[in-house]
Parts: structure tokens; C-alpha cells; sequence
């Protein structure tokens, strides 16, 4: 294009590159080969990263960090933010759900999750149980072998007793440990669930049918510990995993929630729950075998049970 008279102003246009390119080209002098790639501060330990994603499936960069800390890095959250988005599967798009908030000391929400590891080479099973208080966003968890209605029961009461007081109400899906059946508009709820509540003067609620997203909390609780206590811990019994699923919660308290941007332990003053009672009825509660032998009585007696509220 130079032989053919055109300028060096038109031939970086039509080329598409810099005057001072084109111009270096045409002198003869020597191009300058690309800078190499700069290496990250996390490439050392972008193994480390996807061995987390692909075996425990933790994509939780906030879990990472201090892990990664412990192993030399030196680098930023955001660094590892920005790595690990890349390795995300991609989101399902989901319909807009308008969140419900709750005054203070209102609503607990709690619910059950499933969750499971290896031992001696077979697969094992747990559940965990989650509360979550609606307004400040406190959180509780423990671990038990099974999900029964006395266990339920005794787990609650540790959340009333983490929590150090009883919400209003509690909410929670239609699970038959808490509601067998609509009679009408009258709920029948089960029998010992019912006395327990009421003994409590705890008002229960469950989700409509079909709508597990009435307790959005404690559903994006259960993902949260999914995501981000439970892959690549270690313990040795129940009451290990417990004990660190405790202090898992303590530190989870004491940081600021996303949405209220106020720290749970703070916002907890202002729930002024209702005092624990500490009499007989929180005793035989507390107790396995009072619990299903008070089960017994009820269904012999009050099958089926009406309680409304």
C-alpha cells in the first residue's frame, strides 16, 4: 500500500492498527514480541481450589480464604472470587420471590437437611437441624441420626436454649412430625407436636402447599451450611461434628448479614424473646422416652387431636 502512494495515515486505518506501528514496519526496525502473561498470586494453589470444587463440592470463596491463608497465600478475597467464578456451573434462571420480613421476636423458622459422608468405605448419613430467628437472622444448627418427632422436639429446645428465649411462632413446611392433614380450614397437627407448642404458648405455623420459599431464611440457611461448614470437615463423633458446627454458628453470628447488613449477634438484643420456662413440661420434653411415652398417651386419647391457632 506505501508502493502504491497511500499514506501512512491510510494505511493504519484501512489496517486497523496504530500510525506508529505502521510506520516501524515500513523503517524495517524489529517488532517487539508481547509481554508474557503475568502469573497470579493464586496459581499455586488453583489445584487446592478445584480439588475443593470437585470432590466437596465447596465453592464458598469466604470458607477458602482462611484454608488458602493457612497454606501460605497472601493474596485477597476478591482474587479467589474472581478465580472460582469461572468454574461455577451455570445459574437456572428462577422466577422473583418478594421476601417477607418479620418483627422482632415474631418467627423462628426451622427445617431439616439431609447430609452425608463416607466412613470405612460406605456412605453414612445425617441430618441436620436449622433455626434461624426472622428478624436478626440468628442461626443454630446440630447434628442427629434420625428426624423424628421426639428428636425434632429436643432439637428445638436447644435452639430455644441457643437462642436463650421462644419466638411467637414457629414456622416450618408440612412435615408429619409437625401436621398430618387440612380438615377444612381447621389443621390437625400432631398430637405431640401440639402439646409441646402448646405448653410453650409457640403459635405453629407451616408453608402453603407447594411454597417451600414461605421460609426462604431457613431454606437459604440449609444452603448455606452445604456449602459452606459441611464440605471437607472432619470429626470423629456426633458431639465433635456438633461442638464444631456450634463455633461454625458463633463466628457466622458475629459477621454482618448480607441482607441487613447489621451483625445477627446485635440485631439478637432487640428480638426480646420470651423467657424458657423451667418447669416439669420443659423436663419430660427434654427427655427421649417421656417424650414417646407422652406420644402413646395422646394418640390412645386425643387421636385424632384438634388444635387450631
Amino acid at each position: 500500500m506505501s508502493a502504491q502512494g497511500k499514506s501512512i495515515r491510510e494505511i493504519a486505518r484501512i489496517v486497523g492498527i496504530a500510525r506508529n506501528t505502521v510506520r516501524r514496519y515500513l523503517r524495517g526496525k524489529p517488532i517487539a514480541a508481547p509481554r508474557p502473561k503475568r502469573g497470579s498470586i493464586l496459581d499455586p494453589y488453583k489445584g487446592q481450589i478445584r480439588r475443593w470444587i470437585t470432590e466437596d463440592h465447596l465453592y464458598n470463596c469466604e470458607v477458602m480464604f482462611p484454608r488458602l491463608q493457612a497454606q501460605g497465600y497472601t493474596g485477597g478475597l476478591s482474587t479467589i472470587k474472581a478465580y472460582v467464578q469461572t468454574l461455577r456451573p451455570a445459574k437456572v434462571g428462577q422466577y422473583p420471590i418478594q421476601r417477607y420480613e418479620t418483627k422482632p421476636g415474631e418467627q423462628m423458622q426451622y427445617d431439616w437437611g439431609e447430609f452425608h459422608y463416607e466412613k470405612d468405605g460406605k456412605n453414612h448419613k445425617l441430618y441436620g437441624f436449622v433455626a434461624i430467628l426472622g428478624y436478626s437472622r440468628m442461626r443454630f444448627i446440630t447434628f442427629v441420626k434420625r428426624c423424628d418427632t421426639p428428636t425434632m422436639i429436643r432439637c428445638m429446645m436447644a435452639a430455644f436454649e441457643y437462642f436463650d428465649g421462644l419466638p411467637q411462632a414457629a414456622l416450618t413446611d408440612r412435615m408429619k412430625s409437625v401436621f398430618l392433614e387440612m380438615d377444612g380450614k381447621t389443621p390437625i397437627w400432631n398430637p405431640v407436636f401440639a402439646d409441646f407448642a402448646a405448653c410453650l404458648g409457640i403459635a405453629p405455623r407451616v408453608c402453603k402447599p407447594r411454597k417451600p420459599q414461605t421460609k426462604g431464611k431457613v431454606e437459604r440457611s440449609v444452603g448455606i451450611i452445604k456449602d459452606g461448614f459441611w464440605p471437607g470437615v472432619r470429626f470423629t463423633d456426633i458431639d465433635d461434628l456438633n461442638e464444631q458446627a456450634r463455633a461454625w454458628c458463633d463466628r457466622l453470628n458475629q459477621k454482618v448479614h448480607r441482607t441487613t447488613q447489621r451483625i445477627p449477634m446485635n440485631m439478637w438484643v432487640e428480638e426480646q424473646l420470651g423467657s424458657l420456662p423451667n418447669d416439669y413440661a420443659w423436663e419430660r420434653f427434654g427427655a427421649e422416652d417421656g417424650i414417646r411415652k407422652l406420644g402413646w398417651l395422646l394418640v390412645l386419647r386425643w387421636s385424632p387431636l384438634w388444635f387450631t391457632c
